[in-house]
């Protein structure tokens, strides 16, 4: 017999272990060749692992949520050629043997000398009755007087145990109970008419540890200071409504391009915000492209695609990659290079979000941007108040890298781009 390992492969440079997040077969499965047998998470991605034999699953590697370290087994398969073979000896074998024949089940009398008179039936039941635990489905006893009065007062009289002969249930137990509920004890049939408490314990694995992970990293190693803004965008919101009824078959814009939009033009007069730190090199990188992540929301949790070059690209072509790349995530098929890179991220709770926020950055960049509920509010144009859509921009940064003067121009810089959307699309 000949047996072949899988072992955990590399799976991005500089990746020295994943997560086991899923396990796509089990013993006793027949695999081919370069069918999907494991799925891997790094701090990057979800990779999918395949075989490169065909044959029998005889091992697999123990636990899901399980760190390994690159080139353990991951996976332990019995070569397709010795798994035919014995299949084949296995049905022959079996072609030769005769069926067995099935074995008569003998009928069991019971011992005349077992059944007792009716009087010893009747003592037995008493003393069978006296040695159950209340609340365990037993009949309980007691007198029809003490039945009646539990009745009326909703009591279950299995929850208690009974002081009289054969423990049996009487007023005195039930007057003992009443007390209890007086003194601001809380009697057990309260919590059996409510109940059993259910506790479940889940394991965090997979993305969900990732993101715990990363954050954790994040709010412990940088100092954020978080700029919060009012911004009317009325305006912006009026010209989102025009484009979108003349768009014909283009992608529906949401807020969110439009916002993208802005960071383009706003990255030409604060390009220290479009940053990457390593805060083990000391080194701080500056790109004369602009990569946007764009939080997502998905059935496992929180990831951050990337729009690559930003700046390349226009409004509707923004919307159709922003869908894109949610859809990917939220399907699992976002690669690697997908998930990775970026020099800014926006977050959005769309109309669930609030008044304000105070995002944690996506390390190593240096800033993340908020987008937070929108609504109608007054507001003074100087001669009266007038209903305008008004939303907080919540705009995080780290302190190491960015000055509070340079938080503030930022900021200040968005709030003018999206109160005045025609500056978005000037050319300087």
């Amino acid at each position: 017999m000949v047996i072949r390992t899988i072992k955990l492969p590399d799976v991005g440079e500089g990746v020295t272990e994943a997560e086991l997040s899923e396990m796509l077969v089990k013993t006793g499965d027949l695999v081919r060749e370069d069918d999907p047998i494991a799925a891997v998470m790094t701090d990057k991605a979800t990779v999918e692992i395949t075989s490169a034999y065909s044959g029998t699953v005889v091992w697999v590697a123990s636990k899901i949520g399980q760190i390994m370290a690159i080139g353990s087994d991951l996976v332990h398969i019995e070569d397709a050629v010795d798994a035919d073979l014995k299949a084949t000896v296995a049905a022959v074998e079996h072609h030769q043997k005769e069926p067995a024949q099935k074995a008569a089940c003998p009928l069991t009398m019971p011992d005349a000398e077992t059944v007792s008179s009716p009087a010893a039936q009747d003592l037995r039941q008493e003393q069978d009755k006296a040695t159950v635990a209340p609340g365990q489905g037993a009949a309980v006893l007691a007198a029809p007087a003490v039945r009646e009065r539990a009745r009326q007062n909703g009591i279950d009289l299995r929850q208690i145990q009974g002081t009289g002969p054969a423990g049996r249930v009487t007023h005195a137990d039930l007057d003992h109970l009443s007390d209890q509920a007086v003194d601001g004890a809380r009697p057990d049939t309260v919590t059996a008419a409510m109940g059993p408490e259910t506790v479940e314990t889940v394991k965090v694995t997979g993305l969900r540890r990732m993101i715990a992970k990363r954050m954790s990293e994040a709010n412990a190693s940088i100092p954020h200071i978080t700029v919060i803004e009012e911004v009317d965008v009325t305006e912006i919101e009026g010209l989102r409504t025009r484009l979108n009824e003349t768009r014909g078959e283009k992608p529906k814009l949401t807020l969110l391009p439009l916002v993208a939009a802005a960071l383009v033009k706003a990255k030409q007069t604060c390009p220290k915000i479009f940053a990457r730190y390593d805060d083990e090199a000391d080194e701080i990188t500056y790109s004369s492209a602009l990569h946007i992540g764009i939080a997502t929301m998905t059935e496992t949790g929180l990831m951050v695609p990337v729009m690559r070059n930003a700046q390349d690209v226009d409004l509707f072509g923004m919307a159709a990659e922003i869908t894109r790349l949610s859809q990917a995530c939220r399907t699992n098929k976002s690669t690697r290079e997908e998930l990775s890179g970026s020099t800014i991220t926006i977050t959005s709770l769309g109309p669930l979000g609030a008044l304000a926020t105070t995002p944690i950055i996506n390390k190593p960049e240096v800033a993340i941007l908020g987008i937070n509920r929108m609504a109608i509010r007054p507001s003074w144009n100087g001669t009266a108040f007038v209903p305008r859509s008004m939303m907080n921009l919540s705009a995080s940064f780290d302190h190491r890298i960015i000055d509070g003067l340079d938080a503030a121009v930022f900021v200040n810089r968005m709030k003018m781009l999206l109160e005045t959307p025609a500056l978005i699309f000037m050319k300087d």
